[in-house]
């Protein structure tokens, strides 16, 4: 299906500044893919926010992904936090973010990259779903 209508003023003001956190995994590679198709059809401001224990390489492999993913379709501002997990952790990190960075809206994947296929949410995105002030798009 084509979209051939221009953006409507009520939908491109309710997601001018999307947050999208990204892990490498595939969840939140849709919740991406989703923010992309809000920028080209709405012209959202789509930041990739990645959330890694400090010294980890993880880090440049989830952005690296993502970067590829997007392949200059949209414009993207890229973000990186490194946190000890003894003071912070990444929902935490990821709600001070949405607060700091004035964003409207948040998409991100159910789940990262737990092991158990079995969970259908996780403990990020069910704490991010109840704590944002921002409307949240869970994306399985």
């Amino acid at each position: 299906m084509t979209y051939r209508g221009e953006p409507t003023y009520e939908i491109s003001f309710m997601f001018r500044r999307i947050l999208v956190p990204v892990d490498g995994s595939e969840t939140s590679m849709k919740a991406l893919e989703l923010a992309i198709d809000f920028a080209k059809r709405y012209g959202s401001k789509v930041t990739v926010f990645t959330v890694v224990p400090r010294g980890a390489e993880k880090l440049a492999e989830a952005q690296e992904k993502a970067a590829r993913r997007i392949k200059g379709e949209i414009e993207v501002v890229f973000k990186k936090k490194e946190i000890d997990y003894t003071k912070a952790s990444v929902s935490s990190t990821i709600l001070e973010e949405l607060l700091q960075g004035d964003y409207d809206a948040i998409i991100l994947g159910a789940r990262g990259n737990t092991l158990s296929t079995e969970i259908q949410l996780g403990s990020t995105a069910a704490s991010i779903a109840f704590h944002s002030p921002v409307t949240v798009i869970i994306v399985r």
